[in-house]
């Protein structure tokens, strides 16, 4: 058996909460390379999108992705997130939800460096009177 993240699990539950109480889901993300938003309303790097039923279509909410379309300003807009990219997810009216810890994204080593052999430095002595 695989270690399936619990995140968009947990997402989905916190959305269908917020839809079944009559509040708005808002989501928080955290814009990277993958994530696919109008980069004119990402501020510091994070973006929150409505995720009400008024605001947005199409709603696909997989283990990997989060996808939708919205306007943006009156612009359509096809939405992408990355589940790992999801900050939070909370409702409008009372601020109730989930917040997430940063996935920390592993440090890639380059399998050439690591073949070559690590140069070697003089030693270095200094007198002390």
């Amino acid at each position: 058996m695989s270690d399936l993240s619990t995140r968009p699990y947990l997402i989905r539950a916190i959305y269908d909460w917020c839809v079944d109480s009559g509040f708005t889901p808002y989501m928080a993300v955290r814009v990277d390379e993958r994530t696919e938003v109008p980069q004119a309303f990402v501020k510091d790097g994070e973006i929150v999108l409505n995720l009400s039923a008024s605001a947005i279509r199409n709603l696909e909410m997989g283990n990997e992705y989060i996808s939708f379309s919205g306007r943006f300003g009156g612009t359509p807009f096809d939405i992408l997130v990355p589940v790992a990219a999801v900050i939070g997810i909370f409702a409008k009216e009372n601020g109730q939800g989930l917040v997430f810890q940063a996935v920390e994204a592993q440090p890639q080593s380059d399998p050439v460096e690591e073949k070559l052999p690590k140069p070697k430095s003089k030693p270095h002595l200094t007198i002390v009177k």
